[in-house]
């Protein structure tokens, strides 16, 4: 019998982020911002749980990328959409970093993900908040 693993949140980027970056479109030069964005609503998913964080993403969300909290070593916020949607930069043990873009509830996943990564580490992580 396997470990429970608790879902915490599963989902795609935020909407807030599709919507403002297709109205910049309308500057043509944003176009290719645009283009990211569609992307990222078509296949980018997000999964943290209790025991890992895992990102689909790619073309047609083929690649899978998963992490365990006693990598994790350092977390870097960044709100974006006036504070809506945030960026989350998580640099694990090996200096790899794991960028996650326009996440909704970005605090609360910070904050979930630091307090779970000091409970695996036994340590407190060096966090940094740009707000």
């Amino acid at each position: 019998m396997g470990i429970k693993e608790d879902v915490f949140y599963e989902g795609g980027p935020h909407v807030g982020d599709l919507i403002f970056n297709i109205l910049l479109a309308f500057t043509v030069i944003c176009i290719p911002l645009t283009v990211g964005a569609i992307v990222r609503a078509l296949w980018l998913r997000y999964r943290i749980t209790s025991r890992r964080i895992s990102v689909i993403g790619g073309w047609q969300g083929r690649q899978r990328t998963d992490i365990i909290y006693s990598e994790v070593v350092k977390i870097v916020k960044v709100p974006r959409g006036v504070g809506l949607w945030g960026d989350l930069v998580i640099t694990l043990r090996d200096k790899s970093r794991l960028e996650m873009r326009a996440v909704p509830q970005f605090r609360e996943i910070y904050d979930y993900i630091s307090e779970k990564a000091a409970d695996k580490t036994g340590r407190p992580l060096e966090t940094i908040r740009v707000n």
